[in-house]
């Protein structure tokens, strides 16, 4: 969820900036050539390039000193395989409800030298039947295998200058990549630029203007890796309006107006009919406990089982008084009834906003919009959050990828009867690995008439992430159903896996965060062990089943990411038949582990126990870190992988001399 401005506090802040008179907007000015001059400086093994990439933004004040914000971009694709021509045929023009596009221009070069310009009838419409968005799109014609496409297009926009994100690094190697930021002389903005993108320069010798930009660059490829925040890596700038002299603002993008605004938004003293409804609605819908934690666990799961969130605006989804007598709420209003309640419960708690990390890592350094997406609850007290948004979510465990990551937060303060809010950006700590667990007790005993066959009762325990997918949402699930949810596990462990009997506990979605979710169930199976002369083999690793492996083919270039630490909890208990032992034992002890002062992070470790014809068999493994840095990156795949040899290990029966 972005944080949205009402339009009439934009248009009071636009009214600050006053008119400066501008020269001609640069998109006027610019032509892409008659005559396309390109070189190709790649291997025909080279799929896809880009021979130019030119991003232009500029703000001009226009007619009545209205300030809108002009967007250019230009692009030279190089297409060298069928692959690549069939991904840019068609390239969408973005552009939203507020912006226009002034100017599109698309052509089709090919090796041949020859020119094909579309002509307006290959600039097409639709619609996306879901949203109602009209977009707009160029059909390219003619494209053969080395064959450039060239294009450019110019949208007009309400300005964004509180936070505008350009992203110039892709997969494919780009050559000609610049960035220019034009603006009247009285507004200043500030630039960071990310993942070892150069600094925004300034142009000290332009006067009518003021002029920022990055020179042309040559930009590597950035290949996509498993378990990697792929969008938060690539290279990539954030601009802001700081200041303008005009005025005398300063700050113009900082946190501290976001708080005062968000703060009067959500935090307002109810009127006396909005309180009642408030105070009726609690009585009518929560089942108040002594515990305050199980008090925000019932209102959390009556909510998200009960209002209806849409996904439109509208006056009435995001007025309190209509969304407490409907039940039905945009984002915004569900905020709003969220924060009403728990205030009337005079439940301590900090509104959170943060941003996705897979997607954009929130900078606790630079103040800008971007940063802020998502909000969250923040509990002081147990050092909790909750997730308002995200229906999958729960208490305690809010959506793993806000976590391990900065966010700004809100807190409400009161200096006798005045009460304002106050910001600060603090570090969101992920969720213990030990919190979210997925044990396995398994007994494992062999039919005395055919040692090739052995029953297995296991206990299937989760909690915290691993439970959240299931454990709230059990109510809703038929009986005929959580048999075949059951059914699908066990065979998850080995297809032919027979079924005999099943119990679920701690099936109610109060208990989540609680209680963990479990599965107790008999099968048995004819896979786990075969016939060898007089031996037989034992698969006993499938037991767990089946394990990631990761092969090490390539350098790791960016960080492991994982969405959330996790544990693992195996324990096997094998009746030995009688007259047997088993030759190979020590095969069943793995110890792979990282360490950094003193701290094991991640960590897989097996090791046995026997008494007389009793095996016991012990599997612990644990993720304590998200965040792996790439040189960290062979310990660990190798703790991994020790997962997935422990997987192979096939115990030998032996008959005893």
């Amino acid at each position: 969820m972005k944080i949205k401005y009402s339009i009439t506090c934009i248009a009071l802040l636009l009214m600050t900036f006053l008119g400066f008179a501008q020269d001609t907007p640069f998109y006027e000015t610019y032509s892409w050539g008659e005559n396309p001059q390109y070189k190709i400086n790649y291997s025909e093994e080279e799929k896809l390039a880009t021979l130019k990439h030119k991003v232009v933004t500029e703000f001009v004040f226009e007619a009545q000193d209205q300030l809108v914000e002009y967007y250019l971009e230009h692009k030279m694709l190089w297409l060298n395989s069928d692959e690549s021509i069939e991904s840019y045929n068609k390239v969408y023009i973005p552009y939203g409800a507020s912006s226009e596009i002034i100017l599109n221009k698309a052509r089709v070069i090919n090796q041949d030298g020859t020119v094909l310009e579309l002509d307006e009838s290959k600039i097409l419409e639709a619609m996306n039947e879901e949203t109602g968005r009209k977009y707009k799109y160029f059909a390219f014609e003619g494209i053969e295998k080395g064959s450039v496409i060239d294009y450019y297009y110019v949208t007009k926009e309400d300005p964004d200058y509180k936070g505008s994100r350009i992203t110039l690094q892709k997969s494919h190697p780009q050559e000609k990549v610049s960035f220019d930021l034009f603006a009247p002389t009285n507004l200043i903005f500030d630039f960071k630029s990310y993942n070892g993108l150069p600094a925004v320069m300034e142009d000290t010798l332009m006067k009518d203007k003021l002029h920022w930009y990055l020179p042309e660059l040559k930009i590597k490829g950035l290949e996509k890796e498993e378990t990697a925040a792929y969008n938060a890596s690539k290279k990539f700038l954030i601009y802001k309006l700081d200041k303008n002299l005009a005025s005398n603002r300063v700050d113009i993008s900082s946190y501290s107006s976001t708080v005062k605004t968000l703060y009067g938004f959500y935090y307002p003293e109810y009127e006396k009919k909005t309180q009642k409804l408030i105070d009726g609605y609690l009585t009518k819908h929560l089942k108040k406990h002594e515990d305050e934690q199980q008090t925000i666990r019932n209102l959390e799961n009556y909510l998200k089982t009960n209002v209806f969130n849409s996904n439109t605006s509208g006056k009435e989804l995001s007025d309190l008084n209509s969304v407490l007598a409907n039940n039905v709420a945009n984002e915004t209003g569900l905020l709003k009834l969220y924060i009403a309640l728990l205030r009337t419960l005079n439940i301590k708690h900090e509104l959170v906003i943060t941003s996705n990390r897979q997607d954009l890592k929130f900078d606790a350094n630079f103040e800008a919009r971007n940063f802020l997406t998502e909000f969250m609850f923040y509990f002081p007290k147990y050092k909790t959050y909750l997730s308002p948004h995200e229906l999958d979510s729960r208490y305690g465990f809010p959506p793993a990828y806000f976590t391990d990551n900065y966010g700004l937060f809100i807190k409400e303060v009161a200096i006798g009867e005045f009460k304002s809010g106050i910001g600060k950006v603090k570090y969101i700590d992920a969720i213990d690995a030990e919190a979210s667990s997925d044990k396995m007790i398994l007994n494992v005993s062999f039919d005395t008439d055919d040692l090739t066959k052995c029953n297995v009762s296991m206990e299937k325990s989760m909690t915290g992430y691993y439970a959240m997918y299931i454990q709230p949402f059990m109510f809703a699930i038929k009986k005929e159903d959580r048999k075949e949810l059951v059914e699908g596990i066990v065979q998850g462990i080995n297809e032919s896996a027979v079924m005999d009997e099943f119990q679920l506990l701690n099936d109610d979605a109060d208990l989540f965060g609680v209680k963990p979710f479990q599965i107790n169930v008999d099968f048995n199976s004819s896979a786990f062990i075969e016939k060898a002369g007089r031996k037989y083999l034992f698969k006993v690793g499938e037991l767990i089943g089946p394990q990631m492996q990761i092969y090490n083919e390539k350098e790791r270039i960016l960080p492991v990411e994982s969405e959330f630490n996790r544990s693992y909890y195996r324990t096997i208990y094998v009746d030995i038949p009688e007259g047997f032992n088993v030759a190979n034992l020590d095969d069943i002890n793995i110890k792979n582990a990282y360490s950094e002062n003193g701290l094991e992070y991640f960590s897989f470790h097996s090791y046995y126990e026997i008494k007389g014809n009793k095996l016991k068999i012990t599997a612990d493994e644990f993720y304590r870190k998200n965040i792996v840095r790439p040189e960290l990156y062979e310990q660990y795949r190798k703790v991994i992988n020790s997962a997935a040899d422990f997987n192979k290990i096939t115990l030998v029966l032996q008959p005893k001399p």
